[in-house]
């Protein structure tokens, strides 16, 4: 095991329980800048459906909701056009902002929040540790259990040549509401999805050269609840919300203090060229990785199967030479995923043939 010394950065409050989105003003008000400063909420634009929910959101003064298409992954570009919203629609800067939907809305939340304190575009931030204020007051109110996205310190965006994490110490929430209630009305194949993104997560921490024993703690318990969720018929369905959300948080920690790796750096690659989004994409690049992570593959086999799951085949049969070129491009150029994966030297396991072999299996 890998000894690490990190000042490690922690979402400070956290706010858990049935209900608990109903407390969200106790939240909001004590951070009110002044009447003429807003709120601004980032919504999945899925909840235009659901108007008695949209009602439970606490408006007051000039706050605004802006609902939000997560039909694609987030853009820089999607970020930038937010940003330049609300600057030239309010004289003042925000009390705050806060985001409500699933792993996509989470990261634009964060992404908003901090180019709106940062000159320049999202795309200038894309790495690490390349921001340098703070941003505005920022909630993370997740829908959906599995990315980690409320508990990360990046935020995951497609830029114009790359998909890649806005990833600081400065990129995480100042406050989360987890509220299974939430989670209640996800469909099975996105709660498959996305839980399993926490369960990739995890393989990956678990077996990464960065591995210490704080991410290990936090991934060990994530990849017990996420057995339990999805092996266990006994469960409730409570339970389940409950213990997947408890899961996706705990494998978030885990990441946040070690990395991901193989699957993830090939998903990337993936998702920027075929616009897979990111938990599929995860499930799609898992099945062929028995050679990094022997164990965690015949595991998300015997969860896809205990489920009923259709993980879709031959989705990279129709690439062009360009575009196998960009997606492993992409892929080698996560060099942290890969050296938490196979260590410092693991430039002399993986080349453009190895990604490209891979990536071929799909």
């Amino acid at each position: 095991m890998k000894l690490a010394f990190r000042n490690m950065t922690m979402v400070p409050r956290v706010l858990y329980g049935t209900g608990a989105f109903d407390q969200l003003t106790s939240i909001l008000e004590p951070k009110r800048l002044n009447p003429r400063a807003p709120f601004i909420f980032l919504v999945d634009d899925v909840f235009t459906q659901y108007h008695e929910f949209v009602q439970r959101i606490p408006i007051g003064y000039e706050d605004e909701i802006i609902f939000v298409s997560t039909l694609e992954e987030p853009t820089t570009n999607q970020v930038d056009e937010l940003v330049q919203q609300i600057i030239l629609k309010y004289k003042e800067m925000p009390s705050g902002i806060v985001g409500i939907g699933g792993g996509s809305v989470m990261d634009l939340t964060k992404a908003v929040s901090l180019l709106l304190t940062n000159h320049g575009n999202a795309s200038d931030y894309q790495g690490w540790d390349l921001i340098q204020n703070s941003g505005i007051f920022s909630v993370g109110i997740p829908t959906i259990s599995g990315t980690g996205a409320e508990v990360s310190r990046t935020a995951v965006l497609k830029g114009p040549d790359i998909k890649l994490g806005i990833n600081s110490d400065f990129t995480t929430f100042d406050q989360v509401v987890l509220d299974p209630d939430l989670t209640a009305d996800v469909s099975k194949n996105q709660w498959f999805f996305t839980g399993m993104d926490c369960f990739i997560h995890c393989v990956e921490s678990l077996n990464g050269t960065f591995l210490n024993a704080f991410s290990q703690a936090h991934g060990e318990k994530a990849m017990a609840l996420c057995q339990n969720v999805f092996l266990k018929s006994a469960l409730s369905e409570l339970e389940k919300r409950e213990q997947l959300m408890m899961a996706s948080w705990l494998g978030g920690v885990s990441i946040a203090n070690s990395q991901v790796g193989v699957a993830h750096a090939l998903s990337y690659g993936l998702s920027f060229v075929k616009g897979i989004k990111h938990g599929l994409g995860n499930c799609i690049v898992i099945e062929h990785l028995d050679a990094y992570y022997p164990e965690g593959t015949q595991l998300f086999r015997k969860m896809r199967d205990y489920q009923q799951i259709d993980i879709p085949k031959g989705i990279c049969e129709n690439l062009s030479e360009d575009e196998y070129r960009q997606m492993t491009r992409i892929a080698l150029g996560l060099s942290p995923l890969w050296e938490n994966a196979l260590g410092k030297n693991w430039q002399s396991q993986v080349n453009e043939k190895v990604v490209r072999g891979l990536y071929e299996k799909m």
